[in-house]
């Protein structure tokens, strides 16, 4: 390979060329981008073979041309990935003093993997961040996310349906939905349900002391008292903002009023 026909990481766009051409390395701002082929291997494990030397290969020709420990977001798209390849993934950037952070995917299975192994997850497609439409109209939802994991601080789960998760999120941690959020635990972090504009969804956990609520374009803090006891709250908006009720029988008392665009109690105009 000729060198001088290798374009630098540091002047933006890298077009990879052979022998390392099924992987591709664009700068973002101060992260990286990196992209792996979406295609289905036809022979699993000689695909991810060639595929991993081929990433290696491009880190190890560009290092140096970025500085230690910057944050790169894998881009996948509907590529299957198992823990054992991101795990190799890890290994290979951290072997370039660089830091996998976020994953970009549109494959359910690979976005539970990644988020149970502690990275951030958008279950879109990546080219939302590469090229960002206009998010204020609501849009027909997926089919709900559904992790067994904590998500830890540092971490963000971004999915445009509902998303389930059998755990707690900590504090620094981020959930965000199109629909509802459902915690089967404890929410101390942030949760932003509606995330492009739904008034009607809700947010839902065994425990409820997060450091923030969002519903929609509606923002609101958590009362700064301990309550004695704790049972499964919801969030919901109003329209004086968001409210916090017990769940219990929620959608027997309340009702949501298209006209207001806020939940309301059954048989009174007044909000709850």
């Amino acid at each position: 390979m000729n060198p001088e026909s290798t374009p630098s990481l540091s002047k933006g766009n890298v077009n990879v060329s052979k022998p390392y051409s099924q992987v591709h390395l664009k700068r973002a701002g101060k992260k990286l981008l990196l992209i792996l082929p979406d295609t289905e291997p036809k022979e699993g494990n000689r695909d991810w073979v060639e595929l991993l030397q081929d990433l290696k290969y491009c880190l190890n020709h560009h290092k140096g041309t970025w500085t230690e420990d910057t944050p790169v977001h894998l881009l996948v798209e509907n590529r299957l990935l198992d823990s054992r390849q991101f795990h190799n993934i890890n290994e290979a950037l951290e072997a370039a003093d660089l830091q996998l952070t976020r994953v970009f995917t549109t494959r359910r299975q690979t976005a539970i993997t990644a988020a149970t192994a502690g990275y951030s997850v958008e279950q879109e497609s990546p080219k939302r961040e590469l090229f960002p439409t206009d998010t204020s109209t609501p849009t027909n939802l997926t089919e709900p996310l559904y992790l067994r994991t904590t998500v830890r601080s540092g971490v963000a789960i971004r999915h445009p349906g509902t998303i389930i998760i059998l755990g707690d999120v900590n504090p620094g941690g981020e959930v965000i939905a199109d629909g509802d959020i459902i915690i089967w635990g404890h929410l101390r972090g942030v949760a932003h349900a509606g995330a492009k504009g739904n008034p009607e969804c809700c947010i839902m956990a065994l425990r409820m002391q997060p450091t923030q609520l969002r519903i929609g374009e509606a923002v609101a803090r958590p009362p700064g008292d301990i309550p004695e006891v704790f049972e499964a709250e919801v969030a919901y908006l109003t329209t004086e903002g968001i409210r916090l009720k017990s769940a219990l029988n929620f959608n027997k008392t309340h009702t949501f009023t298209t006209k207001n665009k806020a939940w309301t109690q059954k048989n009174t105009s007044s909000p709850a």
